[in-house]
């Protein structure tokens, strides 16, 4: 295995230059090409990046629609949710009987990314493990500013449990998402024990978080370059985000929550990743809070890096997903 997994050991060869493989670097190399080859972002409106994501161009591929996937509506606080939802199949295409749910929020800095973004892992993760994916188009920033987006997950995880577990005929729930979906699949959890008295969920898998929008080291001290995102990029995300609010408080900055009776979880994060603190932080708390946490880190891996394919990321993807299997 690339990476070492046990929370009371972390392997500082880890972080090592030499052990990132020929793979991953050339991976690196595509997406530092990709970026160089379109105008910055921060020069264009949210909307024409939004497009050009779409598009397949900057950093990430294209999103390949699934035709499996369908769209429900909740109410949520200001209008309706759209939740994008996978049921799972078996491996000749049938329909099966699911065994739990996935509540997926995406990741985009809060201001990017849609729940369309990603079918191709979500398919795998509802077939691979029998369960129903829903994925939240909660709204974006900077039109919808927090609590805008928080709002709207936690609409979209309290319908879950209140009406969506029934509806699709399941018991065990889970969470998890990437990037500043990761920090809202931890506001949520948040969010229910606090404002509703509901720890629902078996377990979480936080990928690649921004849990400190005050800024970790990592991320302020970053001089990696731009693969996939920098300094100045998360500190724009933030922006959008809530302006010029104090970052501290913990349903902004869940890294200062009380993290006590929060689900087990798998914490993921890329060696080169900005936001590595973030995740190595986030553990330690989460531990200390006397919750159970499985840590992966990966090196080599860029942002979000489960997006580009490869040994890698099917290494990480397949380690995500036996976590979660271990709670069906």
């Amino acid at each position: 295995m690339t990476a070492a997994y046990d929370p009371s050991r972390l392997d500082a060869s880890l972080f090592d230059p030499a052990r990132i493989d020929a793979e991953t670097r050339a991976i690196n190399a595509a997406i530092i090409e990709r970026v160089n080859a379109v105008p910055d972002q921060w020069s264009m409106s949210a909307a024409e990046v939004r497009a050009a994501r779409a598009a397949g161009l900057g950093a990430f591929p294209a999103p390949v629609l699934s035709p499996r996937a369908r769209t429900i509506e909740i109410d949520g606080p200001a209008g309706k949710v759209p939740l994008r939802v996978f049921e799972p199949r078996d491996g000749e295409g049938a329909a099966v009987t699911p065994r739990g749910a996935f509540l997926h929020i995406h990741g985009g800095g809060w201001t990017f990314g849609t729940a369309d973004g990603q079918d191709a892992r979500l398919e795998r993760l509802a077939d691979r493990l029998g369960l129903v994916v829903i994925s939240v188009e909660y709204r974006l920033a900077p039109e919808n500013p927090y609590p805008a987006g928080p709002d709207d997950c936690e609409a979209a995880a309290l319908w879950l449990v209140r009406e969506g577990a029934l509806h699709f005929g399941v018991g065990k729930l889970f969470i998890g998402g990437e990037s500043g979906g990761a920090h809202l699949a931890l506001v949520t959890m948040l969010r229910l024990r606090d404002r509703h008295d509901l720890l629902p969920f078996s377990a979480a898998v936080l990928t690649a978080g921004c849990y400190d929008l005050a800024l970790t080291p990592s991320v302020r001290l970053w001089n990696g370059g731009k693969l996939v995102l920098d300094t100045r990029d998360i500190e724009k995300f933030v922006e959008n985000f809530i302006g010029h609010a104090d970052p501290r408080p913990a349903d902004i900055s869940p890294l200062n929550a009380d993290l006590t009776g929060l689900p087990p979880a798998h914490i993921a994060v890329g060696t080169r990743d900005p936001l590595v603190d973030d995740t190595l932080f986030l553990h330690a708390r989460w531990i200390a809070a006397g919750n159970r946490a499985d840590l992966a880190v990966w090196p080599g891996g860029a942002h979000v890096f489960i997006a580009f394919g490869g040994r890698l990321a099917e290494e990480a993807l397949s380690r995500a997903e036996a976590f979660v299997g271990g709670f069906l």
